[in-house]
């Protein structure tokens, strides 16, 4: 993955990114907390494009909150990259703080996985462990940021100031694959806070998204408020959600829902920070 496509970019976004580059290649060598979405993805290329592919490790975490899907692009990325791969099975559901499901659940998640990213990077002589947050996820709550900056974890693309729109712009630019993927957060995150997380609960939610994508919903997500489902699709494909209930509603009651309802507020990111 060459970076030479990036003298394509707007000036400004070119500044931005020269700053990343700069902090990466301060930073010797490095353990990138991977994910395959695109601020992960954006992070390991310009983290090879810095430093060269042999000090680079991409670390993704597997667990029953990663859609296997995800875990297939995640490795499919990494070679295209041209990046080692190292698939870490991650103990969260061990973890009361974290099955509870709490507001904070995800700084339990995140601390735990990255306290793993820190003893992987130690362990193979790597300098830093880089996350791929960027400059809008300080707008939300967001207590996975709180557990990176408590273990020393950097943040190249957010403290160059990189927004979700210039991460796509760069990826665009880089030609990677995922440059327009919609955000897909962790599959725990469509369980109301105080409501246990399961693995039997979390494995529905794959499935029952898995259909809506095979429908042509791009981006969605599936809200489990059991015995109530409720579906969220982008506002503009609310009606064609209707028009195809009648393979929606069956498949989800099969998977165990009693009720299945359409949320016509639509798609939103974090709905269910909503209630805090």
């Amino acid at each position: 993955m060459t970076t030479t496509a990036l003298q394509s970019l707007a000036p400004p976004l070119l500044k931005k990114v020269e700053c990343c580059l700069d902090a990466l290649s301060g930073l010797g060598s490095v353990v990138v907390a991977f994910s395959g979405g695109v601020d992960s993805t954006v992070l390991l290329a310009l983290a090879v494009g810095a430093l060269g592919a042999e000090k680079v490790l991409a670390a993704v975490g597997v667990s029953p909150s990663l859609p296997a899907a995800e875990r297939e692009a995640a490795r499919q990325l990494a070679r295209t990259i041209g990046a080692a791969l190292m698939e870490i099975e991650t103990t969260e559901m061990h973890d009361p703080n974290f099955v509870a499901n709490p507001p904070r659940r995800c700084f339990h998640c995140k601390k735990a996985l990255l306290t793993r990213l820190l003893d992987v990077a130690r362990r193979g002589g790597l300098a830093a462990v880089v996350v791929g947050a960027n400059a809008d996820d300080t707008g939300d709550f967001r207590p996975g940021l709180e557990a990176a900056a408590e273990l020393g974890v950097a943040h190249p693309l957010l403290a160059a100031g990189l927004t979700k729109a210039d991460v796509r712009a760069v990826a665009r630019a880089l030609g990677l694959p995922n440059w327009d993927k919609p955000a897909a957060a962790c599959l725990a995150s469509r369980i109301p806070y105080g409501s246990e997380v399961t693995a039997e609960r979390l494995g529905r939610i794959e499935r029952a998204e898995a259909l809506l994508h095979e429908l042509g919903f791009a981006t969605c997500r599936v809200r489990d408020h059991d015995p109530v489902a409720r579906v969220e699709v982008p506002a503009g494909e609310i009606e064609r959600a209707v028009t195809v209930r009648g393979r929606i509603v069956p498949a989800l009651k099969e998977l165990g829902w009693r009720f299945v309802t359409l949320d016509l507020q639509g798609f939103r990111s974090g709905a269910m920070n909503e209630v805090l």
